[in-house]
């Protein structure tokens, strides 16, 4: 079943896209031909209305009608023209009512309107009246700006450029003449003002070269029908620009160039470029250079030309919309016309390419674009030689401007080009303090209100104080300005930054439009409150757009700066040297090898050891004792005077031994010196690319400088986006908040210009930069957008560099030999203080404490086994004056029985009082075993072959009653 499926889907394919495509071709037939029926029901006669200025006009235009019918190209077979004109009136209202009365009724598609040869509110009458209905007016001589605005004139066209549209060749000249410093005058009625907007426009818009726009310097505008133009003047001959264009009627200009004669603005050094109406004054300058537009004049080629272009509208909409009849009467008819409306963009949307006035088109607003233009050059009042043009090149497809530079004559007869600006030879310049570029003092009174020899004065004006705060500036800044006014030549007032900070582009707090302004330095350049800053200024692409920058007078780049971190030494610090398991091993192999030479001495058959009983002396013996202190004192490299191994396996362990305390000790000794003599700690931070400064989990802080050059360089980068994000709540108003807080431990990083963090490294050997360049830039001299000493600033600094002067800067100001001295201080070993060995110190109080202590315990011990010894030794002494009197009696009992006396006593009573004389303690015991004395006498306490004397407490002898005497004898012997 699925095969016969499948053969049945392949049969239907074919069949289904055959019955798409036929009802895809009778949809498309069917709109075709409802398309084709609503053109066949357009009209097949065109009428089209003339109001012009003369009989030969009016003749001209209806000829050119009879033979447009005839030219293929514009016409669609079966369409007819006809022509119907109207005589211009000075008169606007009947010139209205004679549009409605003999056009209008016609049921014109459009109408051609010139300009009359006495007033000029005839066309815009025209306009007015078909504008009502739509019908589309071209203008053929009508140049006013007025007529652009289709708020008004909203179905108005014309093959004449308005006045404004000159702007773009004065731009075109200003550039070839390299005049990118103007001053602008123009009337205050609708065109002045239209030219004025649309020159600003064009010169910003002109191509993507910054440093070739064109700077307004000053816009002086003047009403209409003035009698003087001396305020005006003095203004203009303060500026720096001595190019001036001008748009001005014939009458202003003549009493503009009246003024400028009698200040001689019109001689040798002035450029003076007017448009077609200033042109014609009595008394343009020699040297003037003007514009007079090609075919201006001409009204039969513009006739022609509008002919052609309408014809070719209406054709083209003829053939794809729906055409509805014109009105027909102006006092019935007040239905808007949509087809106007239509033919309207259709003739805006017309190119003609081989018109008789040039290439004819129309921008939005139905003005004529690619018009042509030639250059003049007065030489005489009544000479006006063209110089150049401005024409349309087919092969470029643009305007280009051609110009033949060695016919032109300049004011004052001169052949070479005026520089086009006056170099003021006293500057406004503007610094800031940044050790070590500029170093900020107040000026106090005994100073005697002058700085001193190496300073320059330096107010501080603000807007918060009526009168300036004097300071004195001094270093590298202030150096390279007095060299750079002796090399070029210049004069100047220096002051300070009024709001302290360099320039941050930002929204205005009392900016009600939400516009952004420069402040700092960089504003009072853009807004030319001043003429140069000389200060550590980063150039960088945003400041760049707005101000003109030097050659770099020092390049650098951005760093890190931070604190070097100090080895944290604690009591212990001496013990680093070895890890705590390498101690271990050491300290438990003393012992170990200490038990182990004993052992091979105890059991070597050579090692001469003796018992403490037998003959021999306890000193050539080798007990536990001595081999522990001996395996301590070869480790410690200490003198033994005794207790050293007999057996020569001992004495091979020895050996051994004493070559593992020889490395352990050299070892120990070098890694000490390395630990806390010879290595220098190194920086926390890598670099910009640390780990620690993307990651926002790091407790680590860093920060720049709110609204400077690097802060710009952050909001660029999009990798450190997240980093600036993080430090962007930590940045600091001023660079010198930011390095006390770092020498404070209160920020870790701080990220700034490279040449100010080495020079902070090098003042305080305790900061260091980390890392490696970033963000490569230089520091440049400011200036104002085509100022006159770019160029000389450039050139000496460039100069300066060669000839070492920069070098030298940087030595005095810069490093100021401190670097070697931090470098030096690298090279020599770190000098050991209480603080790194306090531990050692400790251990040997420690040691002393512990000696003091055991001592007291010795003692201690001591006197308690004395007083053992002596109770032992008086037992003794009593049992061998026991013994002796019972060998006493028992020898006088032998005796009495060999004599025949009678039985003795033994009671103790019956001896001799001379005998038992012991009431007092016995004292002394001269020899062991002796009779007792009866004496008493300090006791001698037999230890070998010694007496040693010593005092012992008395003990009395207790006797039982009606008995002898007890004795108690211990058997603890020593």
């Amino acid at each position: 079943m699925s095969k016969i499926f499948k053969v049945q889907l392949s049969i239907m394919k074919p069949i289904f896209s055959v019955f798409l495509l036929c009802l895809f071709s009778i949809f498309y037939c069917k709109s075709e031909n409802t398309e084709k029926e609503n053109t066949d029901n357009n009209p097949y006669e065109f009428h089209i209305g003339g109001v012009l200025s003369s009989n030969a006009s009016e003749g001209y235009f209806k000829q050119t009608i009879e033979h447009l019918n005839f030219n293929t190209p514009f016409m669609k077979p079966g369409n007819t023209f006809y022509a119907h004109s109207i005589k211009m009136d000075p008169n606007p209202i009947k010139t209205a009512l004679n549009v409605c009365k003999q056009l209008i009724v016609r049921r014109v598609y459009a109408v051609i309107v010139s300009h009359p040869q006495i007033g000029d509110l005839s066309p815009a009458a025209v306009s007015y009246t078909s504008g009502f209905y739509h019908i589309p007016v071209i203008g053929i001589s009508s140049r006013d700006s007025a007529f652009s605005d289709k708020n008004i004139h909203v179905s108005f066209l014309r093959t004449v450029p308005p006045y404004s549209h000159q702007a773009e060749v004065w731009v075109e000249l200003l550039k070839y003449f390299n005049y990118l410093k103007v001053i602008f005058i123009h009337s205050s009625d609708t065109d002045g003002r239209a030219f004025v907007g649309r020159f600003q426009t064009t010169s910003q818009n002109q191509g993507d070269d910054i440093e070739k726009k064109v700077q307004v310097e000053a816009v002086i505008e003047f009403e209409p029908g003035l009698f003087h133009f001396n305020n005006q003047l003095n203004e203009m001959k303060n500026a720096q620009a001595r190019v001036y264009l001008m748009y001005a009627s014939k009458i202003d200009a003549e009493v503009i160039f009246r003024d400028a004669a009698h200040r001689n603005m019109t001689e040798a050094g002035y450029v003076w470029i007017v448009t077609e109406q200033a042109l014609d004054a009595n008394n343009v300058p020699e040297g003037t250079i003007g514009l007079k537009l090609v075919n201006a004049s001409n009204e039969l080629a513009h006739i022609y030309d509008s002919i052609y272009i309408l014809a070719s509208a209406i054709t083209d909409m003829n053939r794809t919309k729906t055409i509805t009849p014109p009105p027909a009467d102006c006092d019935n008819s007040g239905a808007i016309w949509d087809t106007g409306k239509t033919l309207f963009e259709y003739i805006k949307k017309q190119v003609y390419k081989d018109g008789h006035t040039g290439k004819v088109a129309f921008d939005n607003n139905g003005d004529r674009i690619y018009a042509e233009y030639d250059i003049v050059n007065v030489k005489e009042v009544v000479n006006k030689d063209a110089i150049g043009k401005y024409y349309f090149n087919n092969d470029l497809n643009k305007m280009k401007l051609r110009l033949n530079e060695s016919n032109i004559i300049w004011p004052g007869r001169l052949k070479k080009k005026p520089e086009g600006f006056m170099i003021p030879t006293h500057l406004k310049v503007l610094t800031i303090e940044e050790k070590p570029f500029v170093y900020v003092r107040p000026l106090k009174k005994d100073d005697g209100n002058s700085c001193k020899s190496d300073e320059i004065m330096c107010p501080l004006y603000n807007t918060s104080s009526k009168e300036p705060i004097v300071y004195c500036c001094k270093g590298y800044c202030i150096d390279l300005l007095v060299e750079l006014s002796e090399t070029i030549k210049f004069t100047y007032s220096l002051s300070l930054s009024p709001d302290g900070q360099f320039g941050n582009y930002e929204i205005r707090n009392n900016s009600a439009s939400g516009k952004k302004e420069w402040n700092g330095l960089i504003g009072e350049i853009v807004y030319e409150r001043a003429d140069m800053i000389l200060a550590p200024l980063t150039i960088n692409p945003e400041r760049a757009e707005f101000i003109e920058f030097s050659k770099p007078f020092k390049y650098q780049g951005i760093t890190i700066l931070e604190k070097k971190p100090s080895r944290s030494s604690t009591l212990v610090s001496f013990l680093q040297p070895f890890s705590h398991t390498l101690w271990v091993l050491v300290m438990g192999s003393v012992h170990v090898v200490a038990l182990v030479l004993y052992l091979l001495d105890r059991f070597s058959p050579f090692a001469r050891f003796k018992l403490i009983n037998a003959d021999g002396t306890e000193e050539d013996a080798l007990n536990l004792s001595s081999a522990t202190w001996f395996a301590w004192g070869v480790l410690l490299n200490s003198g033994i005077g005794e207790g050293t191994p007999r057996s020569f396996s001992a004495r091979v362990l020895g050996m051994v031994w004493a070559g593992f305390a020889m490395i352990i000790v050299a070892s120990y000794t070098a890694n000490l010196a390395a630990f806390l003599v010879l290595e220098r700690p190194k920086t926390k931070l890598s670099g910009i690319n640390d780990a620690r400064l993307r990651s926002t989990m790091e407790n680590l802080t860093c920060a720049t400088v709110k609204g400077s050059a690097v802060d710009m360089y952050f909001r660029r980068q999009v990798e450190l986006s997240n980093m600036y994000r993080t430090m962007e709540a930590n940045n600091y108003e001023t660079a010198e908040d930011a390095i006390r807080d770092v020498k404070n431990d209160k920020l870790m990083a701080f990220i700034w210009d490279s040449s100010r963090l080495e020079f902070e490294a090098a003042q305080d050997c305790q900061l260091v930069t980390a890392g490696e360049l970033f963000g490569r830039s230089g520091y440049g001299v400011g200036l104002q957008k085509g100022s006159p000493w770019s160029e000389s600033v450039t050139l000496s600094i460039l100069d300066f560099h060669e000839s070492g002067f920069m070098e030298s800067l940087d030595d005095k100001w810069i490093f100021q030999g401190r670097v070697e001295q931090c470098e030096d201080q690298e090279k020599t070993p770190n000098t050991l203080g209480l603080k790194n060995m306090a531990g050692v110190f400790i251990l040997v109080a420690v040691g002393i404490v512990v000696g003091m202590v055991l001592i007291v315990i010795e003692i201690g011990y001591k006197k308690h086994h004395v007083r053992k010894q002596n109770r032992l030794q008086l037992a003794r002494n009593y049992g061998q004056t026991w013994r002796a009197i019972v060998q006493k009696r028992k020898m006088m009992r032998m005796q009495g029985r060999t004599s025949g006396v009678g039985a003795l006593s033994l009671s103790v009573e019956a001896l001799p009082r001379s005998v038992l004389n012991i009431q007092s303690p016995i004292r002394s015991i001269e020899t062991l075993p002796r009779t007792c004395r009866n004496s008493p006498s300090p006791t001698r306490a037999w230890s070998g072959r010694q007496m040693v004397h010593r005092k012992s407490d008395d003990i009395p002898l207790r006797s039982p009653i009606g008995g002898p005497p007890q004795l108690h004898f211990h058997n603890n012997l020593m």
